[in-house]
């Protein structure tokens, strides 16, 4: 039987050690690939086509939902785990729109990181015990709720949404994606239309409420 290939997506270097020495000392389970941030995750996916990612949350540049996003869209043959230190419910929510097949808290014990894998391998979806039951149903009937940035919004003004919440400029921005200044202004200008929102901190609670940044 052929081992599950693991990419684990974590921008701390020391968690990510911790849990690739856990997910190592199960059996039929390898760490092919180990990843910091979102963009280096869509190109360790590309390379190395795992089985399954362990992507967290909060990572910088592109954070592991809109990377989720990514790799569902381009490779729906690999299965993506949340990892996330929040029970919240729309933490929860987001990362299921995304197209993930498991929210994993961070603070779960190994027979859990276990379960986890192996449910979303047979093509279950794992949802930590300490969050509530409910949380699927709810998904469920608000499936049309346009309030998510995952429906209103270009995967390319998502991005950028996050690099203006993290603190860069339009100029830094244009450098960091190889894209005119010009170009994303317009891309700002538009989000900001869509979102209804016309300055910077409001786009940064908008960007902490919906997840894409902590």
């Amino acid at each position: 039987m052929e081992s599950i290939r693991i990419l684990l997506a974590e921008d701390h270097t020391l968690v990510r050690a911790g849990l690739c020495a856990l997910v190592r000392a199960l059996d039929g389970i390898e760490v092919v690939g180990e990843a910091g941030d979102g963009h280096e995750t869509l190109e360790m996916v590309k390379s190395l086509r795992p089985n399954l990612v362990l992507m967290d949350v909060a990572m910088p540049g592109l954070n592991g939902l809109e990377a989720t996003t990514r790799v569902v869209k381009e490779y729906p043959g690999v299965k993506v785990i949340i990892l996330s230190m929040h029970a919240n419910e729309e933490y929860v929510l987001q990362s299921l729109r995304a197209g993930a097949r498991g929210y994993l808290l961070k603070d779960s014990g190994t027979a859990e990181l276990e379960l986890a894998i192996r449910s979303v391998m047979k093509g279950e979806t794992f949802l930590s015990p300490a969050i509530s039951k409910h949380v699927i149903e709810q998904y469920v009937r608000r499936q049309g709720d346009l309030q998510s940035p995952f429906h209103i919004l270009t995967p390319r003004q998502r991005e950028i949404l996050q690099l203006i919440a993290e603190g860069l400029s339009t100029k830094d921005i244009a450098r960091k994606l190889d894209l005119s200044i010009k170009t994303v202004d317009t891309h700002r200008t538009q989000l900001m239309e869509r979102l209804e929102i016309h300055e910077v901190a409001g786009l940064v609670r908008y960007a902490i409420r919906s997840g894409l940044i902590h």
